[in-house]
């Protein structure tokens, strides 16, 4: 069983009055995640006092977002909370962070399940090697799976892993009895071409196939877009498909120059020669099409109702990419029933042992 809260608006004891309401009881429950928006930072540790005195549940995880996310809801730049309790066997899952480390690989649960198996984590933005963070933590679990985003906040950064606490990586461990479903949504449209950097120098993409990168990418966008380039770079980004993905997943990065008298271009990442490029579209009418795409990929997975979930989203996306508040969260509600689901809005999303930017990544507790 999940139970979900979640309120905006007022002094932040009103908010966790609401969302303590809609919780109920909190017997039976082992885990709590919450999300808070920037707007009640100062407040962090009070909040998560009275939370865990007033259910019960000890072990708690989360992070500070500019906006909260929870079923078919969103709210940004508010003072807004969202609380998922769960319901995980005791020994099934374990809190770490730089005080409290994960259960090492290849140990098992009183179940007899592998103890680290899958991760949910919240990182710090300002954590200068947090990609290899990421990617080193992916090893220590059997799946090499995690989910969870970065940080977003205008004031205060902080995780939460039973307690406060700043920079780094934290989160819960969970094991093989803990049954998930993952999808990550791009919200871009790749362009018909494929291509290969033939020279580059650091970001600075010199040549693909041989011919100078910015005619190529005046081509693959089109007459239209070709004549502004600054216009070109609000709709188009890079896209760099990950090596042996069997899914066609890709890293988008941003295109941040032009210099059309070389014909270079620059983006958002450190590129070599041989690695594969596309160019992709990121409008409103892309990142529906691709969430619903997403969505309709799980039906799959159910062989019953799911019981809750997460979800981690683009700064980026939410109002600003659908067009109206809620209009994300709604579409997944639409797929997915009244499923008790929160988040919070990341300045990084994470899944598989790779940062992403401008997606959602969605798991599903079966």
């Amino acid at each position: 069983m999940f139970r979900l809260g979640h309120a905006a608006g007022g002094a932040w004891r009103e908010a966790v009055d609401a969302c303590l309401v809609q919780l109920g009881s909190g017997a039976g429950a082992t885990l709590g995640f919450v999300y808070m928006s920037d707007r009640l930072a100062g407040e962090a540790a009070a909040i998560l006092e009275r939370l865990q005195r007033e259910t019960g549940v000890r072990d708690w995880v989360g992070t500070v977002g500019l906006g909260v996310i929870a079923t078919g809801t969103e709210y940004f730049d508010e003072p807004a909370l969202a609380v998922l309790l769960a319901d995980f066997p005791p020994g099934e899952f374990s809190v770490f962070s730089g005080r409290s480390r994960p259960p090492p690989p290849g140990s098992r649960t009183p179940s007899g399940a592998d103890a680290a198996h899958f991760a949910v984590v919240h990182g710090d933005p300002y954590t200068e090697d947090i990609p290899a963070l990421v990617e080193d933590m992916s090893h220590k679990v059997a799946s090499g799976f995690l989910v969870g985003g970065l940080a977003s906040s205008r004031t205060v950064m902080f995780q939460v892993a039973n307690g406060l606490l700043r920079g780094g990586l934290s989160g819960v461990v969970l094991s093989s009895g803990i049954p998930v479903a993952i999808r990550v949504s791009q919200g871009c449209a790749p362009l018909a071409a494929r291509h290969r950097i033939t020279r580059a120098e650091g970001n600075v993409i010199v040549t693909l196939d041989g011919r100078p990168a910015l005619d190529v990418f005046r081509e693959d966008v089109g007459e239209v877009l070709a004549r502004d380039l600054a216009r070109a770079a609000r709709y188009i980004h890079a896209a760099l498909p990950v090596a042996g993905s069997d899914t066609g997943d890709y890293l988008v990065r941003n295109l941040v120059g032009f210099d059309a008298r070389q014909r270079l271009l620059a983006i958002g990442a450190e590129v070599e020669p041989g690695m594969p490029l596309m160019f992709c579209r990121r409008d409103g009418a892309a990142a529906r099409d691709d969430l619903e795409r997403t969505l309709d990929s799980l039906a799959g997975e159910f062989r019953g109702p799911p019981r809750g979930a997460l979800y981690f989203s683009c700064v980026g996306r939410g109002e600003n990419l659908f067009g109206e508040r809620s209009v994300e969260l709604g579409i997944i509600r639409d797929r997915l029933g009244d499923l008790p689901l929160a988040g919070f809005f990341c300045n990084g999303e994470i899944s598989h042992d790779r940062l992403y930017g401008y997606t959602g990544v969605l798991t599903v507790f079966l």
